[in-house]
């Protein structure tokens, strides 16, 4: 597969990731009587990459995430070549949702400027301080890219990694979004700073660094935990 369509591939994935993990949260959480609530949000965030996974993960991989890139990089499943292009696509495909979902929300009357973007402190949906945010971040970053590498691995059942990939990054929502509206994906979090602003922008770096961390251990330590060479 080229170049290009691969990264077309990770721009529409990441596209319809913020799309509708964000849109879930801003338009549906706390809609009076109907609202979805956090449980909802959660399997929005996976079924938008189960769903992906299924419909491009044969193109491109399914990335949707900077962390998810560098994690397989680390952990020797792919290109380091293709690092930079991948990343850009997928912010790029995060922003024009954050656009997209700026447009949608913003035309009701009441609209207070918020995208689900994240944050830890005065920012953390539940007061969590910066400690309890980069542990929380680093912590389920490992993790998602423990279930990625090993549900994708040769030996692993076949078919089933949508469903694990999906699942996975459902119950790290529901575990973590009330303590900094779960990131584990810069360009996630990017999309929604961008337009959102003042805090949010100022404590992006930290929904970069952290998930980096977490998804380069994973690799590193996938490439020794599953390695079967004596």
């Amino acid at each position: 597969m080229s170049l290009s369509k691969k990264l077309a591939a990770e721009f529409i994935g990441t596209f319809w990731l913020v799309l509708g993990g964000c849109g879930s949260a801003v338009l549906s959480a706390a809609y009076p009587g109907l609202g979805i609530g956090f449980a909802g949000v959660s399997l929005a965030f996976g079924l938008t990459v189960m769903t992906m996974a299924f419909a491009i993960g044969h193109i491109s991989g399914c990335h949707l995430n900077p962390a998810v890139s560098l994690g397989l990089w680390a952990g020797g499943r792919f290109k380091g070549k293709e690092l930079l292009p991948y990343i850009a696509s997928q912010v790029a495909g995060a922003v024009f949702a954050a656009f997209i979902l700026y447009l949608i929300a913003s035309g009701k009357e009441d609209y207070a400027g918020g995208l689900a973007s994240n944050g830890y402190g005065e920012h953390s949906p539940g007061g969590y301080p910066y400690l309890s945010g980069l542990m929380i971040e680093v912590v389920l970053t490992f993790m998602f890219l423990i279930i990625i590498l090993g549900s994708t691995d040769e030996r692993a059942p076949k078919g089933f990694a949508p469903v694990a990939i999906g699942l996975g990054l459902t119950l790290i929502h529901l575990i973590s979004i009330p303590v900094t509206n779960t990131s584990v994906n810069p360009a996630r979090s990017t999309g929604p700073a961008l337009f959102e602003g003042g805090i949010a922008l100022q404590q992006l770096w930290f929904f970069w660094v952290m998930p980096v961390i977490g998804a380069l251990l994973a690799g590193f330590a996938y490439k020794w935990l599953w390695n079967n060479k004596k």
